[in-house]
């Protein structure tokens, strides 16, 4: 899976440890998905997931990884990627933005890039097919990309990555149903009910759409206006666009807002010590709805602070000031 802020790799072995000892859950749902990637492993253990996420290339992810049924699609999945890359390569708007007036990636893997999105827009696919293709060619760009992991900014030298050419794979897609949506996420929690609700928001200022553009105008497909040295989409900037989990201000109103909107019978929310809400505060708001119990998770840093701070233009600027955070689990059987 692509390389993700906030990705919660690390936790899973002990997420799925904690839902074995509640026992007798048979449903989940993800409300803030981002990559899928606790969909995917609460889908491989055995439960029915639905994902949701607002952005659209994160939908995409949940299309892929947790809705898609590979019993049904894994066969015809493999043949399209096979077309795929023989498409023919492009030279145009996304090849001029992301490799030359910025550069994530070098010419002859945007201009790839480039040809197979076009050939996949031209094929008018199934919409689980398609969800398939985009993530496979997501996928396929994260590991010739040349960033410290968001699209912030790029590196002034080329990543070793980056001189790779790029490679289609068939993403991880498992057996059996799920459901994906792309609702904001206190409608998803006024919609869905299940044994489990997980709840992993943005805590701190750091926008999602922000360090991810460049996956969202892919999925889109949209050439949007840019700025910047980076080139992102102008909507990074809409007020429409901006999620109150990375504001300050709002994130307390909304979160309360959130945790009592679930519906369900358990709820396990992640959050990390260096969000704007501490673990008081969301003990406190949670045991609105029952009884809380935290298990703090110690572990590295995300890759790109260990690396360093950079500015816009890809300079290093700074050094990290802690390689090591906290994640705080909580889990409240629903009671009221």
């Amino acid at each position: 899976m692509i390389k993700y802020l906030g990705s919660k790799r690390l936790l899973i072995p002990r997420l799925l440890t904690k839902i074995d000892a509640i026992g007798g859950l048979a449903t989940a749902a993800d409300l803030f998905s981002g990559t899928s990637r606790v969909g995917h492993a609460l889908k491989k253990h055995g439960l029915r997931c639905s994902a949701n996420d607002h952005n659209v290339y994160a939908h995409t992810l949940a299309r892929c990884y947790v809705a898609a049924d590979a019993d049904r699609v894994r066969e015809d999945a493999t043949a399209l990627l096979r077309e795929l890359m023989a498409a023919p390569e492009h030279d145009g708007w996304f090849t001029e933005n992301y490799c030359r007036q910025s550069r994530f990636f070098k010419p002859e893997n945007g201009r790839k890039i480039e040809g197979i999105r076009i050939k996949i827009e031209a094929l008018s696919l199934d919409p689980t097919l398609e969800a398939i293709a985009l993530v496979s060619l997501m996928e396929a760009a994260d590991r010739v990309d040349s960033t410290t992991g968001v699209q912030m900014a790029y590196l002034k030298s080329w990543a070793p990555r980056a001189h790779k050419p790029l490679e289609l794979r068939l993403p991880a897609i498992l057996p059996g149903p799920g459901e994906a949506m792309n609702l904001d996420v206190l409608d998803a929690a006024r919609e869905v009910e299940a044994d489990l609700v997980y709840l992993d928001p943005p805590y701190n200022q750091h926008s999602y759409l922000g360090n991810y553009h460049i996956w969202e105008t892919l999925v889109r497909w949209d050439a949007p206006d840019i700025y910047g040295v980076a080139c992102k989409r102008v909507d990074c900037r809409d007020p429409a666009r901006k999620s109150a989990f990375n504001s300050k201000r709002k994130i307390e109103a909304t979160m309360r807002e959130l945790i009592a909107a679930v519906r369900g019978r358990h709820l396990i929310v992640s959050f990390n010590n260096e969000g704007f809400l501490d673990r008081e505060l969301i003990e406190e708001m949670l045991g609105t709805r029952g009884d809380v119990t935290c298990d703090v998770v110690d572990y590295k840093r995300y890759v790109g602070a260990k690396i360093g701070v950079y500015n816009p233009s890809g300079e290093k600027v700074g050094a990290p000031t802690h390689l090591r955070n906290r994640e705080f689990l909580f889990h409240v059987a629903l009671d009221r």
